[in-house]
């Protein structure tokens, strides 16, 4: 039984298409960046979570509802609205807790630091025990998942295309969480917050797009073709 040849074609398109998502144009940029930015700018100049949040959170909210009312793509304007959400919900709760308006602040970026500690742990945790998660994606499209794993070949191009899948949120997590933690140990988290609200933005698309951008450099190399001889 044989791969086909074609799969590597079909994953190199399913990349392609992840790519072209992950731009998103100009505006797809700005419904994701925008309502960081001001959040970071509004606390930092106020020192008002819940005015920070409030302002950041109807920006979300408007570019959502200029997607619907032209029936465009609404992926940039939810998720950032989603994130949104998620962040005010740990601002609450770092409140009820008693923690103070810089507290509040670093709490806000907390769930997206614990979202990438959580997908590395799982693509690490594949690629550790030999079955790299971007192998069933190549298993799915050529109709057998598991048959990508007789050759040595495609686990090496899967691990490898799971190595770029992962490494922007492995970044992400490696420079957002020391700033995190030194917020929280600051009598004055001024600086840290700047900082994760710069880092948020710099480490968000722009990483995505290198990373999709290696995979799809990747899966087109004739050196390693997607296809394993049984």
């Amino acid at each position: 039984m044989l791969i086909p040849r074609s799969t590597t074609e079909t994953v190199e398109a399913f990349v392609r298409r992840q790519l072209a998502t992950a731009l998103g144009g100009k505006r797809g940029i700005v419904e994701a960046a925008l309502p960081t930015i001001l959040f970071t700018v509004i606390y930092l100049t106020t020192k008002e979570v819940r005015l920070a949040i409030g302002i950041s959170g109807a920006a979300a909210l408007l570019f959502l509802a200029v997607r619907l009312a032209q029936r465009s793509q609404v992926q940039f304007a939810f998720n950032a609205l989603f994130g949104i959400g998620i962040g005010f919900l740990f601002v609450w709760l770092s409140a009820s807790w008693g923690g103070s308006a810089d507290d509040q602040t670093l709490a806000y970026f907390l769930p997206g630091i614990l979202y990438n500690a959580g997908y590395s742990v799982v693509m690490v945790g594949s690629i550790l025990v030999g079955w790299p998660i971007m192998g069933f994606l190549v298993g799915s499209i050529a109709g057998d998942p598991t048959a990508w794993h007789a050759d040595p070949r495609v686990v090496r191009l899967c691990r490898n295309l799971t190595w770029c899948l992962v490494a922007p949120c492995v970044i992400r997590v490696a420079v957002q969480l020391p700033l995190y933690l030194s917020g929280k140990a600051a009598e004055d988290a001024s600086t840290q917050i700047a900082a994760l609200g710069v880092a948020k933005i710099a480490m968000g698309w722009p990483l995505q797009l290198a990373a999709f951008a290696a995979m799809v450099w990747l899966v087109s190399r004739r050196s390693e073709p997607a296809t394993a001889e049984k």
